[in-house]
């Protein structure tokens, strides 16, 4: 039979509230109170019996994190992040994979787990602000990513515009005035894509330089099939860049492959900087520099958002949130030389 909150009370010499109170870490409990409960704890090994703790407060004690790209090396370490915040508010994470597809999306949106879960993390490529003002379920939702919605919910998103125009400053600051832009979209101009491309041509123009629409490249994905693609184009109808800034850090490294294949140096011949800092891009050949988004502060503001509606914060406004990112600066656009970053604001409202 498993320890209860009984035995700890007796080993301890105090009462079962007094031990509740410790494991449910209510502050009023004085630290010499706290320190004693605690050591019982640890001699009989108490572990909390969490889904009782959670059927007691009428839920289950799993949320849902879906989102587009498994493949994808930023989403799964994404992932790994949420999965850190929601152990600290004792919550289980399910995983869904949307793959991208709408139908899907509007699937998990509309509570198809709602009998499973208490909230939902949702990463949306393709479901629409009108999609979320119709949604019916009831159990609280946190967006992720970087598209733009004008919809009743928290949102969670770096400022895209301004760590592209980083990125782009980084650029033109070393000297390079062909800077191509690989991974731009057709359609919805609330996309993450749209708005780097904002920040590129923006900071072109804050640097009184023209930004050459010849150099900026539609891709079908976002993979490194579609950088080393994008970047033979540009290189096949004579368009030569001194340097690439990528939406992404995959799309960066297919380019660089195809910079390499072409006989052209990284980054002696054409600078390149990605964008998500994947772990792949830190140890490449030529590793590479990237926009860092706080992908630790996205997972806890994502978690702490939906722990605060599920506590009864129902009646708040929505809320942006914007965590920090870091310009990190590896050998793909400096070399040789130690490793720096440059960290952009965080803004949490």
């Amino acid at each position: 039979m498993g320890v209860s909150l009984k035995d700890v009370a007796a080993l301890a010499g105090v009462s079962v509230k007094t031990v509740s109170n410790v494991v449910n870490n209510y502050p009023h409990v004085t630290p010499r109170m706290r320190a004693k409960v605690q050591a019982a704890i640890d001699e009989l090994g108490y572990r909390p019996n969490l889904t009782a703790r959670h059927l007691r407060k009428g839920r289950t004690g799993i949320i849902a994190l879906a989102v587009p790209e498994f493949g994808n090396p930023y989403f799964a370490e994404l992932a790994g992040a949420v999965v850190d915040a929601a152990a600290r508010h004792d919550y289980t994470v399910l995983v869904d994979h949307t793959a991208g597809l709408r139908e899907k999306e509007l699937l998990v949106c509309q509570g198809f787990r709602a009998h499973v879960i208490d909230g939902l993390i949702l990463s949306p490529i393709h479901v629409e602000t009108e999609d979320l003002i119709a949604r019916t379920d009831s159990a609280p939702l946190v967006l992720l990513g970087e598209r733009e919605y004008e919809a009743p919910y928290d949102h969670i998103a770096i400022d895209n515009v301004a760590a592209a125009r980083e990125a782009v400053r980084h650029l033109i600051d070393l000297g390079h005035r062909r800077i191509a832009f690989l991974g731009s979209r057709t359609g919805r101009e609330r996309q993450p894509a749209h708005l780097r491309l904002r920040g590129w041509r923006e900071e072109h123009a804050a640097a009184e330089l023209e930004a050459d629409e010849a150099l900026v490249v539609v891709t079908e994905g976002y993979g490194r099939e579609d950088g080393a693609a994008a970047m033979a184009a540009l290189l096949d109808r004579g368009e030569r860049p001194d340097a690439v800034f990528a939406y992404n850090d995959l799309i960066a490294i297919g380019a660089m492959r195809t910079l390499t294949e072409r006989g052209l140096t990284v980054p002696g011949d054409v600078a390149v900087v990605g964008f998500d800092d994947i772990e792949e891009g830190r140890y490449g050949a030529t590793t590479l520099t990237t926009i860092s988004p706080d992908k630790e502060a996205i997972a806890r503001l994502a978690v702490d958002s939906l722990v605060e509606r599920l506590a009864g914060a129902a009646e708040h406004e929505p809320r942006r949130r914007r965590p920090g990112y870091r310009l990190v600066v590896r050998e793909s656009t400096t070399r040789p030389g130690p490793i720096t970053s440059h960290t952009g604001p965080a803004r949490i409202r």
